[in-house]
């Protein structure tokens, strides 16, 4: 038996052996591999906004091209963390490809690239490809079908603050400081000029004149056991605990923002209600709301937000595809989730037809929804009148009329019916809903609240998604956004984002629709199916 040597270089354990392997690493790879096909896309876009954040491009390492088309293609590959994207390009024939002989970067270059260099100009970067696919047909610019999705953080579920319990705690000290100020202006005989309400300010102001009474005093702080404080050492020790905890809770107040929640660990994300939950116990957790356009298959943008519903997100996404893109999509197909006032009459004034499911779109089909008397649809409109008619023939006229503001601002104009007489009515208990009211049934009267606007572009939009085109848009939009995001969590494993910060998180999500998008391109193209944009109903499983 060989004796074994401890050399570092394993090379000489081999002697003579030669490895023949051709020159060329391109005969190696299958002409339908889908990396061909990623280097070829990438080699055609304009990475100019990628190239301008180098101050020097070194031309003997990897450059930013095949920086990102190694980056992509792990992505394909379901390699996410940058030491297994190391490891490939050492081992994987198809990532040596794409670094055409350059040396492998290691795992902190490429994290680096995506925290630093990515992170400023991928939205110019996920144009190119919009634009790319654009000049091969591939897209059809005219329907657009987004969803959303919840992923996890990365930070720890369990370091958690919320904007409530802040408040509270920042209101009971406010409350205890009036006190504590006048006291020690009266024990220490020290002037200080506030108003009703005490700020940081005052606090540091105060305690700078207590240091100077320390100082002129000459008093020596002592500290340990077995020695005895001082009633000035006393009062700064205190005051120093209400200036530590008022800046606290004013900079949680300040990471919040507009929020109810945020990670400690990542300020960015916020806790919110998963699908996936192990414990069945609607456990909050870490998450980042993601938004994707899809059209033809391909998905066309993507956004990262902190919303815990999809309501909002819709205007800002479809304001970034027509800024970074220049298109507007005439046809927007979205679930009911994403119905409201505010983006009827966007896509309404922005002339883009929506496809939008109202709300109440599926229980308005049940027998319990039809045969509620109290509910506004169910009563008879008097459009001479501008009243409604119960079952019992009894008019709602128009009592008054307001204007309801909501969280983003905008203002909804809303009409108030009110029953003219509820007395002795037989049915009153089926047409008034409400148990908590602390009014007695007997004294209530029937009131509703209207927005016409919302009305009448809420049928508007029933109209065209219960038509022939709208049946076929819902039936995509089902196999489309909803398929880009099985394919992403289920088929790809992403169910975690590996970086923190709204701004890595969402390199992540464009990196992951880049991959997408190249993998069902190759698949189109294999299948021969690149200009079909829209798939039938009939063949729709």
């Amino acid at each position: 038996m060989q004796k074994p040597n401890s050399q570092k270089d394993y090379t000489s354990f081999e002697g003579s052996y030669q490895v023949f392997l051709p020159f060329n690493l391109e005969f190696q790879i299958g002409k339908d591999d889908p990396v061909r096909l990623l280097r070829h896309c990438i080699g055609g876009m304009d990475i100019t906004a990628l190239e301008k954040t180098y101050q020097r491009i070194n031309r003997n390492l990897a450059s930013p091209r095949q920086m990102l088309a190694i980056i992509v293609y792990a992505g394909m590959n379901h390699i996410f963390s940058s030491r297994r994207i190391e490891l490939a390009c050492r081992r994987d024939i198809n990532f040596m490809y794409l670094l055409e002989g350059k040396p492998v970067p290691d795992h902190t270059t490429i994290a680096r690239f995506r925290s630093k260099h990515l992170a400023s100009c991928i939205k110019e970067l996920f144009a190119q490809m919009d634009f790319m696919l654009e000049d091969m047909g591939a897209i059809s610019l005219l329907d657009i079908f987004i969803d959303g999705t919840k992923i996890e953080s990365v930070a720890n579920k369990y370091k958690f603050v919320w904007k409530k319990s802040v408040q509270k705690n920042q209101a009971k000290l406010m409350e205890k400081m009036p006190d504590f100020v006048d006291k020690v202006k009266e024990d220490f005989s020290v002037s200080l000029s506030h108003g009703k309400d005490i700020q940081l300010h005052h606090l540091k102001k105060l305690r700078r004149k207590l240091k100077f009474r320390q100082k002129e005093q000459g008093i020596q702080f002592v500290h340990g056991i077995g020695k005895r404080k001082t009633s000035l050492q006393k009062t700064m020790e205190q005051l120093d605990e209400f200036i530590a905890r008022l800046k606290k809770y004013n900079k949680y107040l300040h990471i919040m923002g507009k929020r109810n929640s945020f990670a400690k660990t990542d300020t960015d994300a916020t806790f919110m209600r998963m699908k996936e939950d192990a414990m069945k116990n609607g456990q909050l957790k870490p998450a980042y709301n993601i938004q994707y356009g899809t059209d033809s298959e391909f998905v066309t943008w993507a956004t990262v937000g902190p919303q815990p519903t999809d309501t909002t997100t819709l205007i800002p996404f479809l304001q970034e595809i027509e800024h970074y893109t220049h298109k507007r999509y005439r046809n927007v197909v979205a679930d009911s989730g994403y119905e409201s006032e505010e983006n009827y009459l966007y896509l309404e004034t922005h002339q883009q037809h929506s496809f939008i499911k109202p709300s109440n779109y599926e229980k308005s089909k049940t027998r319990k929804w039809k045969q509620d008397i109290g509910r506004r649809e169910n009563m008879t409109y008097l459009a001479d009148e501008d009243a409604y008619l119960c079952v019992q023939g009894r008019k709602l006229t128009v009592t008054k009329e307001f204007t309801r503001k909501s969280k983003t601002g905008f203002q909804s104009k809303i009409t108030h019916y009110s029953c003219e007489n509820c007395k002795d009515c037989p049915v009153k208990s089926q047409c008034i809903h409400g148990n908590h009211c602390k009014t007695p049934l007997e004294e209530r009267t029937k009131n509703i609240e209207v927005s016409k606007r919302f009305q009448r572009q809420r049928q508007e939009d029933l109209e065209r998604i219960t038509s022939q085109k709208g049946i076929q848009l819902r039936v995509n939009r089902s196999i489309q956004a909803e398929g880009a995001f099985a394919v992403v969590k289920a088929d790809m494993s992403f169910r975690r984002f590996l970086t923190r910060g709204n701004k890595n998180v969402l390199v992540e999500t464009m990196l992951l629709a880049m991959a997408y998008n190249i993998q069902k391109l190759h698949c189109k193209i294999q299948a021969e199916k690149l200009n079909r944009h829209l798939i039938p109903v009939d063949n729709a499983a």
